[in-house]
């Protein structure tokens, strides 16, 4: 299992010349490659191997024009090369969009292989760099001195912050079972509401992040095109784009990594947030909820604990019925948040209601087998609670 350790780093003055080079080459390559990329394939029909375009970089070098590349390590071309050939196969699998050209306004990074890069007594070594990189280890559990990674990338974040990232190949041991399960119903008003009653609510100082983006923004805009002013206002405004990202970040971090540690099977719904995002009136809040983000990372901490996440079938009515006795409603109100069953009288949370059906309904699939699938696989409807029960009346607001 591939692990990443990302931590500040702090490179001298020669240090950001390089590197600073390293990426406009890193950025040129791959612009250039992507460009002859689409020309061909309008010209000819035809697709680009990598080959064809690791062969096309050995020949740019010997230009008079680019021989500047070759005065930066040739690791992160050729990673650039690599991970635009990824990039084509994942569009063309449906994966993921159409590679888009790089913007040196945008953040900025560099591939280093085992070949590039060698760590001595803890310190980090890059190719073409004069003395080791500074860095702030934030890990005191991890000793960085016995670290083995296969690959560090450096960046430079639009705000000016710079980062490297150790990726590293290890399988931690599984963590003891916790002997608990849990199905969780995601939400606006709330975050998140658990299958056993607890409520976890948005961080606070969101709103006080977007105010202050708000009027930097404005600040902005408000500037005239190519000043010096503009671009530090500029610079503001991705500073404070990466304060709100960072306390996002934190809040979904550690809210699955508690799931995770307290839970053995954690049940979740899978929703279509991109036909949700079409609703003018939520669409903003649905963007900013950080729904995909949460789950890629119960996933993937799941999978290095030993814990398993379920996804049940986003058709699956877990609000509209009774989690009492499996009472189906013919419909449900968005803004009505406490109904009673019609059937036997059982009064509701809506969310409550909801994660307790995707928990009950999580465990049936997981018992019978069938209806798990892989996030990357289109839905389809699940062998549990698919009897059609009728509706016979409507819910009792309360």
């Amino acid at each position: 299992m591939r692990k990443a350790y990302r931590c500040r780093a702090y490179p001298s003055p020669e240090q950001v010349t390089m590197l600073n080079r390293t990426f406009g080459c890193v950025r040129l390559v791959w612009n250039k490659t992507l460009a002859e990329r689409q020309a061909r394939y309008r010209a000819e029909g035809r697709s680009t191997s990598y080959k064809d375009t690791d062969s096309a970089l050995t020949a740019w070098k010997r230009t008079p024009e680019l021989a500047f590349l070759a005065e930066v390590s040739s690791v992160p071309l050729q990673q650039a090369l690599r991970h635009q050939h990824a990039a084509f196969q994942a569009f063309f699998s449906g994966r993921a969009r159409h590679p888009r050209f790089k913007s040196r306004s945008g953040r900025q990074s560099a591939h280093f292989t085992r070949s590039a890069f060698r760590m001595r007594e803890g310190n980090l070594w890059l190719a073409k760099a004069a003395g080791p990189l500074r860095i702030v280890w934030s890990w005191p559990a991890v000793d960085l001195s016995t670290l083995n990674p296969t690959m560090v990338i450096v960046s430079r974040e639009p705000d000016g912050r710079w980062f490297a990232t150790f990726a590293v190949d290890e399988d931690p041991p599984p963590a003891p079972p916790a002997c608990d399960t849990v199905g969780i119903d995601l939400g606006l008003k709330e975050f998140a509401v658990t299958s056993h009653g607890d409520r976890i609510s948005r961080p606070k100082n969101m709103e006080r992040h977007e105010r202050r983006l708000k009027h930097y923004q404005k600040m902005v805009a408000r500037k005239t095109r190519g000043s010096i002013n503009r671009r530090k206002a500029c610079r503001r405004v991705a500073r404070q784009h990466a304060r709100a990202r960072d306390a996002q970040r934190d809040f979904l971090h550690k809210t699955s990594t508690d799931l995770v540690r307290r839970y053995d099977v954690i049940v979740l719904e899978d929703l279509n947030v991109s036909g949700m995002v079409r609703n003018r009136r939520l669409s903003r809040a649905i963007s900013r909820a950080g729904w995909a983000e949460f789950r890629s990372m119960l996933q993937y901490k799941a999978t290095r604990l030993g814990r398993r996440v379920v996804v049940i079938d986003r058709w699956y009515p877990s609000s509209k019925t009774c989690s009492a006795c499996e009472h189906l409603l013919p419909h449900l109100e968005l803004g009505t948040r406490r109904w009673q069953c019609p059937a036997c009288g059982t009064r509701h949370d809506r969310d409550l209601n909801a994660a307790k059906n995707i928990l009950a309904a999580g465990l049936a699939v997981t018992a019978c087998g069938a209806g798990v699938r892989p996030p990357d696989v289109r839905p389809g409807r699940p062998a549990a609670k698919q009897e059609a029960r009728p509706a016979r009346e409507g819910p009792v607001a309360l």
